[in-house]
């Protein structure tokens, strides 16, 4: 279902505008975010100046929820759904946050919810014949070995490792900083092997691909620019080909992989969460599902009822 890509009326424009700029520099939320807000309110306006509303003082919580209830006769996801409920509630609270409205006339909506996917990942050998797959000394093979490394090692999202500085790998002390989501810093630890791959890329594979224009940005392109989040997916992908992997692998399959194998190998899920980045536990606990077998096994072993006595 597409969206009517026109701007909201002039009367509620201008508080939209003030939102928008209010959760992007104030909580940090990514322009995909906010343009995606800005066409959920256009929308909402201009329902509910056709429903008598003059601008959002005027707008009534049954004309919210007629709204609401339009889109669900249409043919929209669930998670489109669910994202339009979430930015017309959000823009309700900073209205009132604001002073401009005293009531959130959005409190008594009711929306989907959306279905979370379970995340894809690797097994362990999948992955293993990942990290190999890059052939050769040149320096594309050893920057794709150490991006691949890394993006395993740290579970960094795409946009992390794609707009990764070198003042912020140190590799002496096997840890580097991450700027992630609302601009938050975390520290996260990068594991040997990692460490090895990044070393003989710095040294031997990234020299060559610098340019006279090369800033400080550490995985380059061969214009000496840095990797775009495309050029990562597509590198992920011709190696996943080259490593024999049948799954449509791409490059969140390493983050998800990195959880879940930290996880099954009894890593602590609140440690896990920090490393990712995850704002709320609730994120990070998707991982808890990914392995059942785990928990099966488990129960197996340490279950009084299910350990058997010898001579029984």
């Amino acid at each position: 279902m597409r969206d009517d890509h026109s701007r909201a009326p002039a009367a509620f424009a201008t508080d939209i505008e003030a939102f928008l700029s209010f959760i992007s520099l104030e909580r940090g939320l990514s322009k995909h975010t906010v343009a995606a807000y800005r066409r959920d309110l256009d929308q909402a306006a201009k329902f509910a100046l056709q429903r008598g509303a003059a601008d959002w003082r005027g707008v009534t919580g049954s004309q919210a929820a007629e709204w609401v209830h339009s889109l669900s006769s249409a043919r929209y996801s669930v998670a489109s759904l669910a994202r339009k409920l979430a930015a017309l509630r959000a823009l309700a609270r900073f209205l009132v946050r604001e002073r401009i409205r005293s009531d959130d006339f959005s409190a008594l909506l009711i929306g989907p919810k959306a279905r979370r996917k379970m995340p894809a990942t690797l097994s362990e050998d999948e992955v293993a014949r990942l990290m190999v797959a890059p052939s050769g000394g040149g320096p594309r093979a050893l920057r794709d070995r150490a991006l691949l490394e890394l993006f395993y090692s740290s579970g960094l999202r795409v946009s992390e490792l794609a707009g990764l500085m070198l003042q912020q790998v140190d590799l002496q002390q096997g840890f580097l900083r991450v700027f992630g989501k609302g601009a938050k810093e975390r520290m996260v630890p990068i594991g040997g092997k990692a460490c090895d791959a990044l070393a003989t890329y710095l040294s031997s594979g990234r020299p060559h691909l610098v340019r006279p224009h090369t800033g400080s940005q550490f995985f380059l392109n061969h214009r000496g620019k840095a990797l775009s989040r495309v050029a990562l997916w597509m590198i992920v992908k011709a190696q996943a080909k080259r490593a024999g992997i049948a799954k449509n692998v791409k490059p969140h399959a390493l983050r998800h992989s990195f959880a879940t194998h930290l996880l099954t190998g009894g890593a602590d899920l609140r440690a896990i969460q920090e490393m990712l980045g995850h704002a709320s536990i609730s994120t990070t606990q998707i991982y808890t599902a990914v392995e059942p077998q785990r928990l099966v096994d488990h129960h197996a072993k340490f279950h009084p009822r299910n350990r058997e006595k010898k001579g029984d």
